[in-house]
């Protein structure tokens, strides 16, 4: 038994939940597959992009979708693994479509495009058949507009054959109802979305994500679409977005620069920020040094536990730099004055919050040195069951800390963020997915 609504309206669609006839979730929406056609047929709808874990897009062709909800998509429960592609004649709604600038055919008004809907035939083909349009922003015209017939910035649903440039190629095309998605959605998520988008889309949706959110979405790519982004936008821009980057992510993603390019973003940089990216690009990139963030969680000896405990609650603060404060003597920002030692986040809990936390150090966790490799890293955090470990120089002074995903990024392949937003499994074909897809 089949459930769909009459209408729907595609944008509605990001980030719903994709379940199996047995009720198990196996991915979420990210797009909306169509065959955009000119002339006086409307676009086919082929299918929807849904990411399964591990962070992989895959096609699950409409015909296999038996209900649509505004919180469920169920489908008949076969689904081919095998990693997603756009082809040449595809377009994803979502990622190239929405704020599309489009004319209405009756008045040539200039128009953008908000959302589009889809309806299902009497031959149980779904057809995009609406478009959602919205004026303002660009420039208007036409006989409606003149006569004030609609409101500047008023949105309005008209037939998809009422509009003609769907299909053409747009420069500087905006990204504002895009975006609007965006703000639900995890940067880890927005990364798989970026990463399926064509180049040029791509650079568009970058440039119009404010800094705090292109920093945290680059940190979740691979390091091939971090170049080509910081490339693609001015160079202002992207020291500006640097300067908001973890350091560790900023070095590692200028490590990948050509030398003079590196210089000029540093250069452009804050100092303030600039200066631990550039200490940390001094290491080798396989050392404790090279691994590590410059951004610990550091306290003075008189803090107390209640201090303490409140710089870990941050909720942006990475899991691994939360399990331990590290006890400085001032200046407590790296490189600090001496360092004394780590103190666990469990021992925090059990003590009372007016102690202080020079009183429960733990002195048997030797700090590590920056120039020890990887390997020997990684055994002192198993040896010990630890999640992040105090780097410190020669004179004793605190430096940064590695943590285990710092270790587990630096011994997965170069490439592994992209193997996994790709796929490693059987690349056999779908019948039926060819049969869909061949047809546009």
């Amino acid at each position: 038994m089949t459930g769909f609504p009459a209408r729907v309206f595609i944008a509605r669609l990001a980030g719903v939940a994709v379940f199996d006839p047995a009720g198990d979730q196996v991915g979420r929406v990210r797009d909306v597959v169509v065959a955009l056609r000119d002339g006086v047929k409307p676009p086919r709808v082929l299918g929807l992009v849904i990411e399964v874990q591990p962070r992989r897009s895959v096609f699950l062709p409409i015909t296999r979708v038996t209900t649509i909800d505004a919180d469920a998509i169920i489908f008949d429960g076969r689904l081919n693994v095998r990693r997603f592609q756009q082809r040449a004649s595809e377009t994803l709604v979502i990622g190239e479509v929405l704020d599309h600038t489009v004319e209405l055919i009756e008045d040539g008004e200039t128009v953008s495009v908000v959302d589009v809907a889809m309806e299902q035939s009497r031959n149980r083909e779904w057809l995009v058949t609406k478009v959602a349009v919205q004026r303002g922003g660009r420039a208007m015209g036409g006989r409606r507009a003149r006569l004030g017939l609609r409101r500047r910035g008023e949105t309005f649903v008209v037939d998809s054959a009422a509009v003609r440039g769907l299909t053409v190629v747009e420069e500087g095309q905006g990204a504002q109802n895009l975006l609007a998605i965006f703000e639900r959605t995890k940067p880890a998520d927005i990364a798989g979305i970026l990463h399926e988008l064509p180049a040029k889309r791509r650079s568009e949706v970058a440039v119009a994500l404010d800094d705090e959110r292109l920093a945290d979405v680059l940190e979740e790519l691979p390091r091939s679409d971090q170049v080509a982004i910081v490339g693609g936008i001015d160079p202002d821009r992207a020291a500006d977005v640097l300067d908001v980057m973890d350091p560790d992510a900023a070095a590692d993603l200028l490590g990948e620069l050509p030398a003079e390019q590196r210089e000029r973003l540093l250069a452009l940089m804050e100092p303030k920020e600039a200066a631990p990216v550039r200490r940390l690009l001094s290491y080798p990139d396989d050392t404790a040094g090279g691994m590590m963030t410059t951004d610990p969680v550091t306290v003075p000896p008189d803090a107390t536990v209640a201090e303490a405990l409140a710089q870990i609650r941050n909720p942006d603060l990475n899991p691994a730099l939360a399990a331990q404060v590290y006890v400085c003597r001032p200046p407590v920002e790296t490189p600090t004055g001496r360092y004394l030692g780590p103190v666990h986040f469990q021992r925090l809990l059990r003590e009372p919050p007016s102690s202080l936390v020079s009183g429960i150090l733990d002195t048997e966790l030797a700090p590590l040195r920056p120039a020890l490799s990887l390997t020997t890293v990684a055994s002192y955090l198993a040896t010990y069951n630890l999640v992040s470990v105090a780097i410190v120089n020669e004179a004793g002074q605190l430096i940064g800390a590695v943590t285990v995903d710092d270790v587990l990024d630096h011994m997965l392949p170069e490439d592994w963020r992209e193997n996994v937003m790709e796929s490693d499994t059987d690349e056999t074909g779908d019948p039926e997915e060819e049969a869909v897809r061949s047809e546009s």
